[in-house]
């Protein structure tokens, strides 16, 4: 029994492991769960259906498991900066939990690169927002950055949450993929890269705004992205 249970963990991370390299570098919808198990080494092309199911959950399997990695360095962080006022902190508990996680991967990664191609789907994108919002540590970073910023308005700063989805999401997936092609980078580490990001993210919640142009759309309430 213990040996077929770790025959099965072994399958599910090659699986996970091939769907995500593929995910990145081709998108999610021209890979079929056919390839990903031939990808993965198994024989059976049902491979992929039988461990997770459909294609979502397997996105969302894959999701899990980075989650759960850059989940402990949340909190690590979210103790060292405890009660600070300062945005540039919050928004450091944004950024380096990620890049600190490519950066433990090692070179190739996908990770970043996957996100990318996640985050263009609607429905897809909906499975990394609802992940992101069962993030304890996440709604607190959230809610220390609301903290610091109590008179931006709420459409200026559901705005300028998507931006900075954008930019953690883009920038980590186009510094993966120059590393992974032997391109140089505008940054030497992930470390560094991070830096960068916080910079202009920290620039980014920080910048004025034009008195008139904070009113939604056609009258809708605007949604703040999670990330």
């Amino acid at each position: 029994m213990a040996v077929r249970a770790e025959r099965v963990s072994a399958t599910r991370e090659q699986i996970l492991t091939a769907a995500e390299r593929l995910f990145a570098e081709h998108g999610v919808f021209t890979v079929s769960n056919r390839r990903v198990s031939e990808a993965a080494g198994q024989g059976n092309n049902t491979a992929v259906g039988y461990h997770f199911g459909t294609k979502a959950d397997l996105v969302r399997a894959i999701v899990r498991g980075h989650a759960e990695r850059m989940e402990v360095v949340r909190r690590r962080m979210l103790a060292e900066i405890d009660g600070s006022t300062e945005v540039r902190d919050w928004v450091a508990c944004l950024v380096r939990p990620l890049t600190e996680h490519l950066a433990a991967l090692g070179n190739p990664t996908w990770f970043a690169r996957f996100g990318a191609q996640v985050m263009t789907d609607p429905a897809l994108r909906e499975i990394m927002i609802v992940e992101a919002l069962t993030s304890p540590t996440l709604l607190r970073i959230l809610d220390g950055l609301s903290a610091c910023l109590p008179r931006l308005p709420v459409e200026v700063r559901a705005e300028r949450g998507e931006m900075t989805s954008q930019l953690m999401v883009h920038i980590c997936a186009e510094r993966e993929r120059a590393l992974a092609e032997g391109r140089p980078t505008p940054r030497s580490s992930w470390h560094d890269a991070a830096t960068g990001l916080v910079d202009a993210i920290t620039g980014l919640w920080a910048a004025p705004v034009t008195p008139g142009g904070e009113t939604p759309r056609s009258g809708q309430e605007p949604t703040a992205d999670p990330l």
